[in-house]
């Protein structure tokens, strides 16, 4: 892509998120998801392909679909009250309808169809942007309004969102969509936390961003998209395969590593607000997640595949990657768990 055409829709990017996450007008919020919208389109689009076209029209009509919602609950609401201020969300059904446009722009369950597909569909780079740094605009507003939402609704769409990212995960060889599912997973675990603490479901954002941010580090270096890719792995970067698996199992929210943080704050709070249930049956369908990362975590470092002899010393060439960024990231997402204390007193 061209350096000029990638800054501008850079740009757009980051102003659209920006627009929406410091807004309090829903016209405006409305005004910045579209923005949002349209630029990241050509970042899926970036690898000129079928499956990268059918994975942007899908992530469009999508978005288009919940934005469409988002502004018909705005304007019931604006007919209702008479104000189009995001701290005006009076009308239930309103209310209704802004719960199912975000949690649609979330990729949270029953409305999580999209997100395995696009992931699939798109590079690496684009699928670490897609679950990451998209997270944040509708993130931002159901924390803005988090008073004004359906509760029981929201707490509903977060126990599914667990069951189908653990579940959805299980069959998967392909990295791609592990990723996504494991996505809408830890959306349901914030979302579940959200109408009781809001701040926690904070915490547990900025902990799986840099976990997220350094998988996709390590699947980018090693240019491998499925389970039989890593399988190979141990012959040409041995040391990355123990990255990987610490990773994984983090992510997974293995303890003692960073994942299991995040996890343990939540089922802390929930029981401690007389709900027991959900963090009961949350915990239970996480062992679905942490089965599939176990499993990915014994093919990429637990097995040594048969090989050719020429294939042996593979791991003494050098990698044209940059890996600056990488002891960093894989530090935050292993080994945050002892400060474990310091953040819930910050919290």
């Amino acid at each position: 892509m061209n350096p000029l055409t990638l800054s501008l829709v850079l740009t757009t990017m980051i102003s659209g998120t920006l627009i929406v996450m410091t807004s309090s007008n829903w016209f405006m919020i409305w005004v910045g998801f579209e923005m949002n919208m349209l630029a990241i389109i050509p970042l899926l689009t970036k690898e000129h392909n079928p499956r990268s076209t059918e994975a942007a029209t899908k992530y469009f009509l999508t978005q288009a679909t919940a934005s469409m919602l988002l502004m018909m609950a705005a304007i019931t609401n604006l007919l209702h009250t008479g104000h189009w201020s995001i701290m005006k969300l009076t009308n239930p059904m309103a209310s209704i309808m802004m719960t199912t446009a975000l949690t649609m722009k979330l990729g949270l369950a029953p409305f999580h169809f999209w997100v395995p597909e696009v992931t699939q569909g798109i590079p690496l780079m684009s699928g670490l942007i897609l679950l990451t740094w998209q997270k944040l605009a509708p993130l931002s507003i159901l924390y803005m309004i988090t008073p004004l939402i359906n509760m029981n609704l929201l707490l509903l769409m977060s126990i599914m969102s667990v069951a189908i990212g653990g579940w959805g995960g299980l069959n998967q060889t392909q990295l791609r969509k592990i990723m996504a599912y494991s996505s809408i997973a830890h959306m349901g675990w914030m979302m579940a936390v959200l109408t009781y603490n809001p701040t926690t479901m904070l915490l547990n954002l900025y902990i799986y961003i840099p976990m997220n941010i350094t998988t996709f580090m390590l699947l980018m270096l090693t240019s491998a998209t499925t389970t039989t890719s890593l399988s190979h792995m141990w012959n040409k970067l041995p040391l990355i395969t123990v990255l990987i698996l610490t990773t994984m199992l983090s992510l997974g929210g293995l303890p003692p590593l960073t994942g299991f943080l995040p996890k343990w704050v939540i089922i802390q709070e929930l029981t401690k607000n007389n709900n027991v249930i959900a963090p009961t049956l949350m915990t239970l369908l996480a062992l679905l997640n942490l089965y599939f990362y176990t499993r990915i975590a014994y093919t990429t470092s637990l097995t040594m595949f048969p090989t050719m002899n020429n294939m042996k010393m593979k791991w003494q060439f050098k990698n044209p990657k940059q890996t600056i960024q990488l002891p960093l990231m894989t530090t935050i997402s292993t080994l945050i768990l002892p400060l474990a204390p310091i953040m819930m007193i910050l919290e």
